[in-house]
């Protein structure tokens, strides 16, 4: 079992819980953390001890005594080391720097050609990490800027398979099939990468930010395609291979059933996605262009677009429905281009109080996600500080 699939209780007090609770503020010191965890000090002070030899905490100075030796207060170090974040979509890119309690420190958002394919998409995107971390003031102050890398994470709008790093049969990603991301990079740079599916990273980067305190979640990705990641325990869930959550190749009813990119029919992201409403529109007549003039459209209250904005709603509303009833998680929340269609999530709010048992949604918290266009740099760069931890 490794320490992503293990239960949350077992974990607690391990490496990166105490960093969680340092960065989060609610400990500032071992006293903290002892009382926390439930550890013995002796065993908090090793840990803490680990954490500082590997510079991913620090001491500044000495907190209020109540009625002993003054504590030695402790912190995420803010300055020098850095985790590069790549969140790749079908058109544009984040890229940023964050520290190591997960603070952006710089990002950009970069136009992408996806079809250009990996090499060329990838080799540009690292360069642009390269680049922000040279052009970080605190940690190239000493001339070490590329020793304050500590590792880069990636997410890909495709399946990946965790495990090894590998693409397997993307949707709208011509040329990227059985590409072998982690191989790639790790021969352009020399720090760890760790590649992920973008709905998992966003669904990293939203618990860790809104929801760190709850046990079950579903993050919901809703823009050109359409995916979600899962929160178990604590911990991001991916299953046996790395597709847990993908519901867009999930069939609803619909008459009739368009194609999907998969070769079936009917799938949610044939039905549902930002690239299904450009087409829909598209069949009616309406001159929409990308997800962007769909948008524009749904907001300046068109007809045509609301009611496929409703339908679509309504489509991942009996996706999620299933998802709800078998998985019974504490918050539902939708975040991409799409999560701000207030038609659409209406009516996949309004489905799911329908079709679910009332002892699922009788606490359940449908919203959207609140952490903004660096969600998935955040999850992914939380990726990439849980490996340091866990290799502390």
């Amino acid at each position: 079992m490794t320490i992503d699939d293990a239960p949350r209780d077992a974990l607690r007090g391990g490496p990166r819980e105490l960093l969680r609770w340092v960065a989060t503020g609610a400990a500032v010191s071992r006293a903290d953390l002892s009382r926390l965890s439930g550890l013995s000090p002796s065993t908090v002070s090793q840990r803490v001890e680990a954490l500082i030899n590997q510079g991913l905490l620090e001491e500044t100075g000495a907190g209020r005594s109540r009625g002993g030796r003054r504590p030695r207060q402790l912190a995420v170090p803010t300055g020098g080391a850095v985790v590069g974040a790549i969140d790749l979509g079908a058109h544009h890119a984040r890229v940023g720097t964050l520290d190591l309690s997960g603070r952006v420190v710089q990002a950009r958002t970069l136009p992408v050609r996806i079809e250009d394919g990996p090499e060329a998409v990838l080799g540009a995107l690292l360069a642009e990490v390269t680049t922000l971390v040279g052009d970080d003031p605190v940690a190239s102050a000493d001339g070490s800027a590329a020793d304050a890398l500590r590792g880069i994470g990636i997410g890909i709008p495709g399946p990946v398979q965790h495990a090894t790093g590998r693409i397997v049969s993307p949707s709208r990603m011509p040329g990227w099939n059985g590409f072998d991301v982690a191989a790639f990079c790790a021969g352009r740079v020399d720090v760890p990468v760790i590649v992920d599916n973008d709905a998992n990273l966003m669904a990293l980067g939203a618990h860790r930010t809104a929801h760190s305190e709850l046990d079950h979640a579903v993050y919901i990705k809703a823009g050109t395609g359409i995916g979600s990641g899962v929160i178990s325990s604590g911990r991001l869930h991916r299953g046996a291979q790395g597709s847990a959550g993908d519901i867009s190749h999930c069939r609803v009813m619909a008459d009739p059933a368009p194609p999907c990119t998969c070769g079936n029919a009917g799938c949610l992201e044939a039905v549902a996605s930002g690239a299904a409403l450009v087409t829909a529109l598209r069949g009616q007549g309406v001159p929409v262009s990308d997800l962007t003039g769909v948008i524009r459209l749904i907001d300046d209250g068109d007809r045509q677009a609301t009611a496929l904005a409703r339908q679509a709603g309504r489509a991942v509303g009996e996706i999620l429905a299933v998802v709800v009833n078998f998985f019974n998680p504490q918050v539902v929340a939708i975040g991409g281009r799409l999560a701000d269609c207030e038609p659409l999530l209406a009516s996949m709010r309004a489905t799911l109080y329908e079709r679910c048992l009332p002892l699922a949604t009788q606490t359940l918290l449908i919203e959207r996600v609140a952490a903004g266009q660096d969600v998935g740099i955040t999850g992914a760069a939380h990726l990439v500080i849980d490996h340091v931890v866990a290799a502390a």
